[in-house]
């Protein structure tokens, strides 16, 4: 089943221990949070560069580095989502790197779900006061807040996934977007990213914001993904 966008907060759980990342993924979902999971660095680095997260739930101990080098190398890269770092090490040392490196808060292993939540939360909304809900591109006007669209002032009306889709396209105007990028951000981390459902939503987000305007906001790349913008 989707467990779609819920309450909107979406998290990236960089975690290599599967029964954390699992019991943290379903606490999450009952808690109308939407996790993502990513086991290495490489495929954090991969997830938080190329898609929208209200907060990183961050490892240090990872497969192919640490996190304190993946939360350095995000900030350097311009991703500024809150990071939330986990670690079993409790030396004050170790927590002020964390810090330093560009991390957000801080949690010891082992640790009560409830005060992750209550950390989370608080990223979540911090985040959510700092980025601007209201977007224009040439005369599309997105309302993330509030979940509205319109273009040549004319209102428009989207499903959940066509939203998700646009949210995508708007918070990364100008770049390319793959495949499994749009698939993991719009469905589930199961989704089948080469199934044609993928064209068949494109189509209809056209329809909806394209079809009848100038100039065209999406543009296909044989190949290589969907480019959002001018």
């Amino acid at each position: 089943m989707r467990r779609g966008r819920r309450d909107g907060v979406r998290v990236l759980i960089v975690e290599d221990d599967p029964e954390l990342a699992g019991l943290l993924r379903d606490g999450l979902r009952a808690q109308r949070i939407d996790p993502t999971l990513a086991a290495t660095v490489g495929e954090g680095r991969d997830r938080a560069a190329l898609s929208s997260y209200d907060v990183i739930i961050l490892d240090v101990r990872l497969p192919g580095g640490s996190g304190f080098e993946l939360c350095g190398e995000l900030r350097r890269g311009g991703v500024t989502t809150p990071v939330l770092m986990l670690t079993a090490l409790d030396a004050v040392d170790d927590r002020v790197r964390g810090l330093e490196v560009g991390a957000d808060d801080y949690l010891t292993k082992p640790f009560a779900f409830r005060e992750l939540l209550a950390r989370l939360k608080a990223l979540a909304r911090r985040r959510a006061a700092l980025t601007p809900a209201r977007y224009k591109i040439a005369d599309l006007e997105v309302d993330l807040g509030a979940r509205q669209v319109r273009r040549g002032g004319r209102p428009i009306t989207l499903s959940a996934k066509e939203f998700a889709l646009l949210e995508l396209f708007v918070l990364h105007q100008g770049r390319v977007l793959d495949r499994s990028t749009i698939t993991a951000h719009v469905w589930d981390d199961n989704h089948d990213p080469f199934a044609n459902v993928l064209e068949v939503l494109i189509r209809r987000l056209r329809r909806k914001i394209d079809d009848g305007f100038e100039p065209k906001l999406i543009t296909t790349l044989r190949g290589a993904g969907y480019r959002f913008g001018t």
